[in-house]
């Protein structure tokens, strides 16, 4: 609080010398260069390389109009002081009302655990962590992939199974370990996560150590259980995302996967264009009509920005669809995306139980986890509660989930008021 009093008295202070100007400025600069970036990235030729100048000239300046003013300073301080505003804000209510973890319970020791590796997995890391001789130490069967052939890896974890199989694990991306999940949540096995994908959000978010991969195989020998909500989209399952839209037609085309970034510059003109193919949905029995994606995670993301990676998710056991729907149609309201973040007009953030996705094809692309699809419509998006029995080590880092900045709570909390929650429990 100590903070944001001290940005808005910098501000007023200077009020005679620029301190209206550097509040307006700022977000002038920040509006054109949303802009800026959607010229960007819906056309080609010409007016991208004008949107590339402009999103860089923008913010720039920005800082010659502040300097030459003599009010560079003055924005610094100001900007120094909403910086530490947001950060002290996010701790103080972290500390207040912190998540609680997901429930663990005690596990016994598999007997007959049977772990599938993908070699090529995140570059490699099964080899280069030495994962098939550890797990084969403390007693698993490995299946190792071959990477010249693709593999039916739901068959292979049946197949497991029938064997005797009392625990499957997996080491590789999250939708390899979404299509075993299904199958040990179908035979009520317990579910084993090695972080050696590229990423690795599940495993992030069920707080392993994905700088290490070999110290999930401790939950061999001490480990715990949680209870997770496990996806399904179309009858297949997913532990992380379903996406629909703009996304979805990117990760479809081949040359995705060795040039992510150019292929998707290649093909956001046509994807965000008047003609583009656009979704309907229904989440709970509400319409929502004309987006250019859709996005539907297994269980919220603590905030809206979080959705394209490198976001996390407080918990897993919530029993709630985590829901985002984008529909930006020119720079205007690209720029008031930019602005007003998730009270934007063009941005829907909700949750739901159920969601149910339509089109005027018959068939549309469905990115599940990452992998490619394509499925026919509707598409029926739902939870099952608690259905993924997890494996994991008794000693695993977690992570630390910030929430998002709740002015009235914080100002409660700084003048010492209280408060009850739904399950009795007291917290400023």
């Amino acid at each position: 609080m100590l903070a944001a009093i001290g940005a808005a008295a910098v501000l007023m202070r200077a009020l005679g010398q620029g301190g209206l100007l550097i509040a307006g400025a700022g977000l002038l600069g920040l509006m054109v260069c949303a802009a800026g970036l959607w010229w960007f990235l819906a056309h080609r030729g010409a007016v991208r390389l004008l949107g590339a100048l402009t999103a860089v000239a923008a913010p720039i300046g920005v800082l010659v109009l502040f300097t030459q003013g003599g009010l560079w300073l003055t924005a610094l301080v100001s900007s120094l002081c909403w910086g530490g505003t947001l950060v002290c804000a996010r701790a103080a209510l972290r500390v207040s009302s912190p998540e609680r973890p997901m429930r663990a319970t005690a596990a016994p020791r598999p007997v007959r655990p049977v772990l599938i590796m993908n070699p090529k997995s995140g570059g490699g890391k099964v080899g280069r962590f030495g994962l098939v001789e550890r797990a084969e130490d403390l007693g698993a069967r490995v299946i190792l992939l071959d990477p010249a052939v693709r593999p039916d890896v739901a068959a292979l974890a049946r197949r497991a199974v029938a064997e005797g199989a009392d625990l499957l694990g997996v080491a590789g991306g999250d939708g390899t370990q979404a299509l075993v999940a299904a199958v040990a949540a179908e035979h009520d096995l317990p579910f084993l996560v090695i972080c050696a994908g590229t990423r690795n959000h599940f495993a992030m978010d069920l707080g392993l150590d994905r700088t290490a991969p070999v110290r999930c195989l401790d939950a061999l020998t001490d480990g715990e259980e949680l209870r997770v909500d496990l996806g399904d989209v179309a009858g297949r399952a997913f532990v992380n995302t379903v996406s629909f839209g703009v996304y979805a037609d990117v990760v479809q085309r081949p040359e995705y996967r060795d040039d992510k970034a150019g292929t998707a510059l290649n093909l956001m003109p046509d994807l965000l264009g008047e003609e583009v193919r656009r979704l309907d949905a229904t989440i709970d029995g509400t319409a929502l009509s004309s987006q250019q994606a859709l996005l539907v995670s297994n269980n919220p993301y603590v905030s809206p920005d979080e959705f394209a990676g490198g976001g996390r998710r407080p918990r897993l056991d919530g029993g709630e669809l985590g829901v985002l729907g984008i529909r930006v149609e020119s720079a205007a309201q690209a720029a008031d995306l930019a602005v007003r973040g998730s009270q934007s007009t063009g941005l829907t953030v909700t949750t739901a139980q159920r969601v149910e996705v339509t089109s005027a094809a018959g068939e549309i692309a469905v990115a599940v986890d990452g992998e490619a699809l394509r499925m026919p419509t509707p598409v029926v998006c739902s939870l099952r509660p608690g259905a993924l029995r997890v494996l994991v080590p008794r000693d695993r880092p977690g992570v630390v989930v910030p929430e998002p900045v709740n002015w009235r709570r914080l100002l409660r909390l700084a003048v010492g008021r209280t408060e009850r929650t739904p399950e009795g429990e007291t917290r400023a």
